[in-house]
C-alpha cells in the first residue's frame, strides 16, 4: 500500500511515518497561511526539527513567508504559504470514452485542461502521440517551464501492471491490452510517468482535495465506459496484492441458476443504457432523446442521461434502472467496507450524477447494516468528469516533492 499525504496528520498509519519536509509542506499546502509554531504543534516535531524542514522548503522555493503575521502578545509569528507554481504536474485520463489532460499547481488547483474523444478507435502509439502534443501545448499556453513539472501521472482502465507500466485487461480498451503505455507516454513527453488505474486515481484526488480526508474508509465509486472502486482507509490506499482492487464492473451479482448471469457493467455501464435506449425506442417507446446515427454508445449515453435530468419519462426510467444495479454494488461495498463515505465520479456521472447519488442514499439508507452507528454520506466529486485525471496528477505531486533545479519562471 502506499500512504496517501493528507490533510490530517493524525490520520497516518501508525509506523508510516513521512519525512518531515513532506509532512511540513503537505500541512503548509492545506492550512496556509500557518506559522512554525503551528506546524510543530499538528505535527509533534520539535521547533528544531520544525524550523530545519522549514529552512530547506524556502530554500527550495516550495514554501514562502508571507507578509501576515500572527500577534500572539509577543514576538510575531511569521506565517507560511505555498508557493502554488514551485511543482506542477501533468494529468492525463485515458478512457474509451474521453481523454482528458490537466495541468495542476502544487496545491492541485487546475492551472489547465483540455479534454477529448477516447481512444477506443485509434492506434495506441497515435494517441499516445497526441497526448504529448496536448501537454506540450497546456505547459506553453500557461506558461509553465518544464523544469518546474515534476512528471505525469497516468490513469488507465481495467486491470494493470505497475511494475511493468501495461494494461493486462481491458474491456474498454482491447487495443491497449499489453501496450507499454507508461514507457511510451514518457517517452513522448520526456517526462517521469506514474501510472495508476483511474478508479485508484480518482480517489487519491478526492482525498488530495480535503473533501474526504476526515472519512474513515472512503470508497470512490468510478464510471466512465466501465466501472471501478478506489478505496482509501485510515488516509492509506488499499491496494491488495497487485494494485488491482476494486473492479466492480466484472461482477456477477444476480446469478441466474448455474449461469453467473451478466456483470455489472452489462447492466450498469454507459453501454448498457445507450442499448436499452435503442430497444426501447425501436419497440415503439415514446421519448425526447434523440441517438447518434453512428450508434456511439457514448454519445447516445450522454442523450439519454440529459434527457433524463429533463424529466423524460422512458430515459429517466433507464438511468434510474442503471443506478439501482450500481447500488446494488454500493450497498455490498458499504457492507463489506464499512464505509462512512462514497463519492461518484467519472465521466458518466457528469450529467445525471445526482439522480444516481439520490438512489444510492436511498438504498443505503435501507441496507446499511451500520447505518445505526453512522451514516454514509454520498456525493458526487467536484470535478466529476476529470476526477481520475486530477487524481494521477496529484499523485505525481505526492511523490514528486523531493528537491529539484529552482528554474526562472517565463
Amino acid at each position: 500500500m502506499r500512504e496517501i499525504e493528507g490533510a490530517e496528520a493524525t490520520r497516518r498509519p501508525a509506523g508510516r511515518p513521512s519525512g518531515s519536509r513532506t509532512l511540513v509542506l503537505d500541512l503548509v499546502r492545506t492550512r496556509a497561511p500557518i506559522s512554525r509554531v503551528e506546524l510543530a504543534d499538528l505535527t509533534g516535531l520539535t521547533q528544531a526539527a520544525i524550523s530545519h524542514a522549514v529552512r530547506a522548503l524556502l530554500d527550495d522555493g516550495l514554501l514562502q513567508e508571507t507578509g501576515l503575521r500572527e500577534w500572539t502578545g509577543g514576538k510575531p509569528r511569521v506565517m507560511l504559504t505555498l508557493d502554488p507554481l514551485a511543482r506542477c504536474s501533468v494529468g492525463v485520463q485515458l478512457g474509451a470514452d474521453w481523454v482528458v489532460v490537466v495541468v495542476t499547481d502544487a496545491r492541485g488547483a487546475v492551472i489547465t485542461r483540455t479534454r477529448v474523444r477516447g481512444a477506443r478507435r485509434e492506434r495506441p502509439d497515435d494517441v499516445v502521440a497526441a497526448i504529448a502534443v496536448h501537454i506540450d501545448v497546456l505547459l506553453r499556453a500557461a506558461g509553465i517551464d518544464r523544469d518546474r513539472v515534476v512528471g505525469v501521472g497516468l490513469a488507465v482502465p481495467g486491470t494493470i501492471d505497475l511494475d511493468a507500466g501495461v494494461i493486462l485487461v481491458s474491456r474498454t480498451l482491447e487495443r491497449w491490452q499489453a501496450y507499454p503505455v507508461r514507457s511510451a507516454l514518457s517517452t513522448a513527453v520526456g517526462l517521469p510517468v506514474i501510472m495508476d488505474n483511474d478508479a485508484t486515481a480518482a480517489a487519491v484526488g478526492e482525498y488530495w482535495s480535503g473533501r474526504t480526508s476526515r472519512a474513515a474508509a472512503h470508497c470512490t465509486l468510478y464510471m466512465s465506459a466501465g466501472i471501478g472502486a478506489g478505496i482509501v482507509v485510515d488516509g492509506t490506499i488499499y491496494r491488495g496484492a497487485s494494485a488491482n482492487t476494486g473492479p466492480l464492473g466484472h461482477l456477477h451479482l444476480h446469478r441466474q441458476g448455474r449461469d453467473p448471469g451478466p456483470t455489472l457493467e452489462d447492466q450498469a455501464a454507459p453501454r448498457a443504457v445507450a442499448r436499452r435506449a435503442r430497444e426501447a425506442l425501436a419497440a415503439g417507446g415514446r421519448s425526447i432523446v434523440r441517438l447518434s446515427a453512428a450508434d456511439d454508445p457514448f454519445v447516445d449515453f450522454g442523450a439519454v442521461a440529459t434527457a433524463a435530468v429533463q424529466g423524460d419519462p422512458l430515459c429517466a426510467a433507464l438511468v434510474e434502472e442503471s443506478a439501482e444495479y450500481l447500488a446494488d454494488a454500493a450497498v455490498m461495498l458499504a457492507n463489506i467496507l464499512d464505509v462512512d463515505s462514497i463519492v461518484l465520479a467519472g465521466p458518466s456521472f457528469s450529467t445525471a450524477g445526482s439522480l444516481y447519488v439520490a438512489v444510492i442514499e436511498r438504498r443505503l439508507r435501507a441496507e446499511f447494516h451500520a447505518a445505526e452507528r453512522h451514516g454514509v454520506e454520498v456525493t458526487l466529486s467536484a470535478h466529476v468528469a476529470d476526477a481520475s485525471a486530477l487524481g494521477a496528477a496529484a499523485l505525481v505531486l505526492q511523490e514528486g516533492q523531493a528537491p529539484r533545479r529552482h528554474a526562472a519562471r517565463r
